[in-house]
């Protein structure tokens, strides 16, 4: 049999065995691993995997974004990216040297709830591997010229973004205008005027607070003897201090009674951007399988629901989807499209009239079942690695999860019916009347028509703060 014969038929074979074979060929569990606390606070995960010669780790340290000053937004980013500029006795140059003569990788950033470094190393090269490692977390050299520079560039980063990348910043307008003066609002990167108000100091003095012994997850996978690895990590991290200020802590969300916006004004846009979501639920949420699929038929892959209505059918976008963002208390749902400015409120319209759809019970067995074989064909391709068990071995850690969440995911997402979706519908995804809507373009066009979705707030584009001044 020729080979494009036995795909046919291979194929062929798979469909005819249904839904409930695609859920048992995709079965994901977590491989044994190690853990260990050190005395300090230090948490180590260690997974072997000898299926390649490579090591890969994530270190996660608590904190992130929450923990940024006020006035100071993007200070725990700045952080994140001075530690690759040198650490130890290394400078920046020699640093990424090292890294790259043995064909190594370090790579650091910053999210709401954490500060992350991650990377990969050939086995043979894991004392230098956990040498670099332990120099970033207790020994970055946090230079006063990396830091102006680096700064300077995440400013050009932002006001680049508002020129040509505006698709990226509906997001971080959304979280504001969603979140409020909550952490959660809080943009990661900062904005022009506070990563400008940002200073050295206050760079060196959050690392003092926020980095240390009792906030960090070092998760490691791939090809090392655990003894081994877990002595030369205690050996370079037993005798680190610990953070000096405690984690703060994170309020309730701020709940949407009715539908509002927020107009960015971009007085040169020849399309529009939108953006429309509601507060949701955390990532330990029990419904997360019937929420996934809801998801995935509403805006979560190319045949959903929006991206039919608004690219397929209309051609009013070439692209929308919809996601949920769930951290440790709470997080969002969001949906996001663009368009041409003068079929603006044509596509909003479409999207609420499709979100209303949702909630009018559009969602039918077959699409239910669709949906199941999707989320279960895509799921396992994100645990195969060693760079991936290493994020997700953090992941758990980090948002205090067993390894249930993994393994029985399957098994929930099977167990799905149809009365499921439906109440994970009503119960957390918002109807139209209830979600904040953004929009970035051009408000002279715009603004009269957007007024009827709700009391309107309108910012400029050009304004060196992402939130609306008071």
């Amino acid at each position: 049999m020729n080979p494009l014969r036995r795909v046919i038929v291979a194929a062929a074979v798979v469909c005819s065995l249904g839904v409930t074979s695609a859920f048992a060929a995709s079965a994901v569990k977590t491989p044994d691993f190690d853990k260990v606390k050190l005395p300090n606070g230090v948490t180590l995960l260690l997974m072997e995997r000898h299926d390649v010669p490579l090591i890969s780790f994530n270190a996660v340290v608590r904190g992130g974004a929450l923990s940024d000053p006020a006035d100071r937004l993007g200070t725990a980013n700045l952080l994140a990216g001075l530690l690759e500029k040198g650490a130890g006795s290394r400078n920046a140059i020699e640093f990424a040297e090292t890294v790259g003569s043995v064909g190594g990788t370090i790579e650091t950033g910053a999210a709401t709830e954490s500060v992350s470094v991650s990377g990969s190393f050939l086995a043979r090269d894991q004392k230098l591997m956990v040498e670099l490692l332990a120099d970033v977390l207790q020994r970055p050299r946090l230079e006063q010229s990396q830091f102006e520079a680096l700064r300077a560039r995440y400013i050009e980063f932002i006001r680049a973004a508002k020129d040509s990348d505006r698709s990226s910043l509906t997001p971080i307008y959304g979280a504001v205008a969603l979140f409020g003066e909550h952490p959660y609002g809080r943009p990661v990167g900062g904005s022009e005027a506070s990563l400008a108000a940002i200073t050295h100091a206050d760079v060196q003095k959050y690392y003092q607070d926020h980095v240390g012994a009792d906030r960090v997850i070092i998760s490691v996978a791939g090809d090392f003897k655990t003894a081994q690895l877990k002595s030369l990590l205690t050996r370079a991290f037993s005798s680190w201090r610990k953070a000096g200020q405690p984690l703060p802590s994170v309020p309730k969300q701020p709940e949407v009674t009715e539908r509002r916006v927020l107009l960015v004004d971009a007085p040169d846009a020849v399309q529009s951007y939108f953006w429309a979501g509601d507060v949701s639920v955390a990532r330990k949420d029990p419904r997360r399988a019937s929420l996934d699929i809801v998801n995935t038929l509403f805006g979560g892959r190319f045949t959903s629901m929006l991206n039919t209505e608004l690219r397929i059918r209309s051609g009013l976008s070439y692209g929308a989807s919809s996601r949920f963002d769930r951290m440790a208390e709470g997080g969002s749902w969001e949906l996001s499209s663009f368009t041409r400015t003068e079929k603006t409120i044509e596509a909003i319209d479409l999207t609420f009239a499709t979100l209303d759809q949702l909630h009018e019970g559009a969602i039918g067995e077959p699409q239910l079942d669709s949906a199941k074989s999707y989320v279960l064909g895509q799921y396992p391709l994100g645990l195969e690695t060693a760079s991936q068990w290493a994020y997700h071995m953090a992941t758990l850690e980090l948002y205090g999860l067993n390894r249930s969440y993994i393994d029985d995911y399957g098994d929930a997402l099977r167990a799905v019916t149809l009365e499921d979706a439906k109440r994970a519908v009503a119960d957390v995804i918002p109807p139209s009347q209830q979600a904040v809507l953004v929009v970035i373009g051009k408000a002279d066009a715009i603004r009269d028509q957007l007024r009827k979705y709700g009391p309107l707030t309108e910012v400029k584009l050009s304004d060196p703060e992402f939130q609306p001044r008071s």
